[in-house]
């Protein structure tokens, strides 16, 4: 939802002094059972941010701030949360105030009903429109993302030095259609979700209006910002280069298959030439398509 200049100053006020006295009334609920502590991996990423890997779900972050603790994702389940909040205690006592969802993949937004009830939670507007209809439950329902916006939002928080600015940024329909960058210009850091996959497929979600064209223009506006290190998903911390890369695999993949469907061959042809077996590593399992059938699906509509 676009909101006035005044409208953005209010929401910057409670974000950094109405929110931290909430957070602190609530902040001792998470405390997880002895059973439910699990090891995870804490990587400092540059400054006070950092990165937090293992346990159930998809990478995720945080921030400390003098006051407060902003984090970046979920996980996948309530325990993952818990675990993720154990970690960042044995760092610091600051309050968890904001919690940042960068899309609505289940292994990024499951584990907020992990967190206390009462936090700031901010998402894309999108974003908020697909997890309003995976989240069911009522207690589900507490933690839907209660600020939104659709191009950007700059919010201020402090450290030991001055307010620190973290720029919330929409480029566009990508891995899905809300995917938004959490940007921290000082340290030139970016948390990017599930925006590059390293060493895997990139997964594209159709059903979310994802786009590999759409991808491909987004990986290029991200490398506009004066960035260094990119925080995904599913991977170690990418490099621009990184992103150079896998821009240009895509590319690469989009041009032969536009040239394949020329010459009249069809999808399963085309799979049979990458390679593509739709079989799923486990009975069971989930099986997502394959970037070249996304592509190819993409490319049948502009027919």
């Amino acid at each position: 939802m676009k909101r006035s200049l005044i409208h953005i100053v209010l929401v910057i006020f409670f974000l950094c002094f109405v929110s931290p006295v909430i957070a602190r009334q609530v902040s001792k609920q998470a405390q997880p059972s002895r059973q439910e502590i699990q090891s995870v991996s804490i990587q400092n990423i540059k400054g006070n941010i950092y990165q937090v890997k293992g346990g159930s779900g998809a990478n995720t972050g945080f921030f400390i701030g003098k006051k407060e603790v902003v984090v970046v994702d979920s996980k996948m389940t309530e325990d993952a949360a818990k675990q993720m909040i154990w970690a960042i205690r044995k760092m610091t006592s600051n309050p968890i105030v904001h919690i940042i969802i960068t899309h609505s993949d289940r292994d990024h937004v499951n584990g907020l009903v992990g967190f206390p009830q009462g936090l700031t939670i901010i998402s894309h507007e999108n974003t908020r429109i697909h997890m309003d209809k995976a989240f069911q439950s009522a207690r589900e329902r507490t933690y839907l993302p209660d600020i939104t916006f659709s191009d950007k939002l700059s919010l201020y928080c402090t450290d030991d030095i001055k307010n620190k600015r973290i720029d919330l940024i929409y480029f566009g329909p990508a891995h899905t259609d809300g995917d938004i960058i959490v940007y921290f210009p000082d340290e030139k850091v970016a948390f990017i979700g599930d925006l590059i996959f390293i060493d895997r497929d990139q997964l594209i979600h159709l059903h979310k209006n994802g786009s590999s064209y759409g991808l491909v223009k987004v990986l290029k506006s991200i490398l506009n910002l004066d960035a260094e290190v990119f925080i995904n998903g599913h991977g170690d911390p990418a490099s621009r280069k990184d992103i150079q890369n896998h821009i240009q695999g895509i590319e690469d993949k989009q041009a032969r298959i536009k040239e394949l469907m020329k010459e009249g061959k069809n999808l399963d042809v085309i799979k049979k030439i990458y390679n593509i077996d739709n079989k799923p590593a486990q009975p069971g399992a989930m099986v997502w398509p394959s970037m070249v059938e996304t592509i190819y699906l993409e490319l049948s509509k502009q027919r």
